[in-house]
C-alpha cells in the first residue's frame, strides 16, 4: 500500500462521462494514488481517472490514467499522480469523453 497519510473509500454505481467524485482535502500535498476493485460496464471495459483540482477558477486537469485490469474478476486498477499541493481534490471519469457506457465500482480507494 502506498504511504500516503489519508485515505478516502467509496464505491461508484452507474456513472458516466464526466462524473465527479467527492471532494477531499490534503493538508500536506504529497502523491495520490486512487484503486478501482471489481469494475463492470455497459460497454467499453477501460475508463479513464483524471486528478483534478478544486479552486477558483478552471479546475487544473493533471494526467488521466486508463483503468482496465479492474474490469477481470476481482482485480484492481490503480493510477498514482505526483504532488500538486495542499487543496482540494477529486477525479473525474472519462473527462471530455464522447463515451456514454455506465461504469460501476465495487470499491475504490483514494491514497493521499
Amino acid at each position: 500500500m502506498p504511504a500516503q497519510a489519508s485515505t478516502y473509500t467509496s464505491h461508484l454505481t452507474n456513472v458516466n462521462t464526466d462524473f465527479e467524485s467527492s471532494r477531499w482535502h490534503d493538508n500536506n500535498g504529497g502523491s495520490t494514488t486512487i484503486k478501482f476493485t471489481s469494475c463492470t460496464s455497459t460497454g467499453t471495459k477501460a475508463i479513464g481517472v483524471t486528478l483534478r483540482k478544486d479552486q477558483f477558477g478552471p479546475d487544473p486537469v493533471y494526467t488521466t490514467a486508463s483503468y482496465t485490469a479492474c474490469f477481470k474478476s476481482g482485480a484492481t486498477s490503480s493510477g498514482t499522480w505526483s504532488d500538486h499541493g495542499s487543496g482540494d481534490y477529486y477525479f473525474v471519469v472519462n473527462y471530455g469523453s464522447n463515451s456514454y457506457d455506465y461504469f460501476s465500482v465495487k470499491s475504490l480507494s483514494v491514497y493521499y
